[in-house]
């Protein structure tokens, strides 16, 4: 391969690992202030004199989140709404709680791959690759596993058994947006025309009203 071509693939390559995460700190830290009305990619930095121990701290994920929704599952997020310290960090967390056969409805995050591991209970997990293929790989995971899932792919978990299931998600952004499937295709604001929906879906308007009646 000559050896401008090579130094073009190279740099794709690397251009591709860079943008598939937050960018880079440029210092020590960039504890977020979210009271500033500069608007940038991100949080703007809290003057460094004024940072404190509380600003990269948190707690409670040891306690177990009530569970209320249709879907049985609740998220409870550590990202830097919760931490301003890890604005800039590329880094975040969530405890996600299970009843029993609760699922955590199919979803992207557009801004991070994630990591899972299963604490308690068993899960089955599983996430779609991208078009045309749409390959669905699903895995069965217990207590200690662990399973990751593409940036920006759709995924899902679903606890299996009759007991309640925990699980900790790590994701590769401080801030990496969740985009909920069935919400934002049933529940947007305002709603897409049934018309749109029952073609993409191959069903009746009627269907389509009912189902978003619901979101």
């Amino acid at each position: 391969m000559p050896a401008p071509l090579l130094f073009l693939t190279l740099l794709a390559i690397t251009c591709s690992v860079a943008w598939a995460s937050d960018p880079s700190p440029l210092q020590d830290f960039c504890v977020a202030d979210p009271n500033s009305p500069v608007k940038v990619n991100g949080l703007v930095c809290k003057d460094p004199k004024l940072v404190e121990p509380k600003d990269f701290f948190g707690s409670g994920l040891n306690v177990a989140a009530e569970i209320t929704n249709p879907v049985g599952s609740q998220v409870t997020p550590v990202n830097v709404v919760q931490i301003p310290g890890l604005n800039t960090l590329g880094i975040s967390l969530a405890r996600i709680d299970f009843a029993p056969w609760g699922i955590n409805a199919p979803h992207t995050h557009p801004r991070a791959s994630e990591i899972l591991t299963v604490l308690e209970g068993t899960l089955l997990v599983g996430f779609v690759t991208s078009n045309p293929e749409n390959r669905l790989i699903t895995k069965t995971l217990n207590k200690g596993d662990v399973f990751v899932f593409p940036v920006g792919l759709i995924h899902f978990q679903q606890n299996i058994g009759y007991g309640p299931a925990v699980a900790l998600a790590a994701l590769s952004s401080q801030n990496p947006g969740v985009v909920t499937i069935a919400n934002a295709v049933f529940g947007s604001k305002p709603d897409i025309s049934t018309d749109i929906l029952a073609k993409a879906f191959q069903t009746d308007p009627a269907i389509i009203a009912d189902i978003q009646a619901k979101f």
